[in-house]
């Protein structure tokens, strides 16, 4: 999730972009009383593709009380496209035990929303979903390269299919700190299969080998430190040269893969995410050691003051 070196017939779940999670955001909304959540997916969408699968039910997972297991979940899912590409879509809140089950449960809070294909989007509203123009920014090729930076902006003209939310913080309970991930699974022969998820982004690119990624998509944050702690170690201490302790101690700010945010503190990743947040400088840094600092990107200009924040797609 979050790193965009897959794509279609790439490393795409099950060879299908739009199962892919590219970022997670969350971050205040400018009227201060609600709280930001985005999830985007398929890198290298194109205007005329479908945006969401069908059989699909993406979610964010939200934990309130730090025991790294979701007590709210946010689950969305899409109509079958008409013969005219259109869809909707249709949101569901779980809370509880039922926020633990990878199925869209919960009350319907949104009932057959239509899926946006163009760049106008209301600045009062509180979910959308539809294409937009990608928000990540990095200079993908250099990265590619060992480092060897082109100063080309990977991601300035492409779109992702996006899911916006804005949240009363009132619904996200008392406690102001909150963790956060993202979750899509498919329904393939009458059962529903995790094949993506994650929070921190440019995880799974430089840390997970190609054999373990489907359990790491299948997986709980709650057991992400016992699975990974080690071979992730160890990936800091090869590419980084980190001694142990101060491995761990890098692994502390990603593992368990939940995205921590402070409502009381301002969003900056790693608290939270803001759609500016330059996260390849920040994962270049951690994997490094502080060798590799940044790769000299900076963010989008065409983000929007107001929902859905997000810029219009290029089409």
């Amino acid at each position: 999730m979050s790193h965009h070196l897959s794509g279609p017939n790439l490393r795409s779940p099950l060879g299908d972009a739009r199962l892919d999670m590219t970022d997670l955001f969350a971050f205040a909304a400018p009227d201060g009383g609600r709280t930001v959540l985005i999830l985007n997916v398929h890198p290298l969408a194109t205007a005329g593709g479908q945006a969401f699968h069908p059989d699909a039910v993406y979610r964010v997972n939200i934990d309130t009380d730090g025991d790294q297991r979701a007590d709210i979940a946010y689950s969305f899912v899409f109509s079958t496209p008409d013969e005219d590409g259109r869809q909707s879509a249709s949101v569901f809140r779980a809370a509880g035990p039922e926020a633990r089950s990878h199925e869209a449960g919960g009350p319907q809070i949104i009932a057959d929303a239509p899926v946006q294909p163009g760049a106008e989007a209301g600045d009062s509203g509180t979910f959308y979903a539809g294409l937009r123009s990608d928000p990540f920014f990095a200079d993908l090729d250099g990265i590619v390269a060992k480092f060897q930076w082109t100063g080309v902006d990977w991601g300035a003209d492409k779109n992702v299919p996006a899911i916006v939310l804005a949240v009363p913080n009132a619904d996200l309970g008392p406690n102001p700190e909150i963790g956060i991930w993202g979750r899509v699974s498919l329904r393939r022969d009458g059962q529903l299969t995790s094949v993506d998820r994650g929070a921190h982004p440019s995880l799974t690119a430089y840390f997970n080998a190609e054999d373990v990624k489907d359990a790491y998509n299948a997986g709980e944050p709650a057991d992400d430190w016992a699975t990974y702690r080690e071979p992730w170690t160890a990936v800091l201490e090869h590419f980084g040269g980190y001694d142990r302790q101060s491995a761990e101690e890098a692994l502390h700010t990603v593992l368990p893969d939940i995205l921590r945010y402070d409502r009381t503190r301002p969003a900056a990743y790693p608290n939270g995410r803001t759609l500016t947040d330059d996260v390849t400088s920040a994962r270049l840094t951690m994997l490094t050691n502080g060798q590799v600092p940044t790769d000299h990107i900076g963010p989008h200009t065409d983000l929007l003051p107001a929902f859905p924040y997000l810029g219009p797609p290029h089409l």
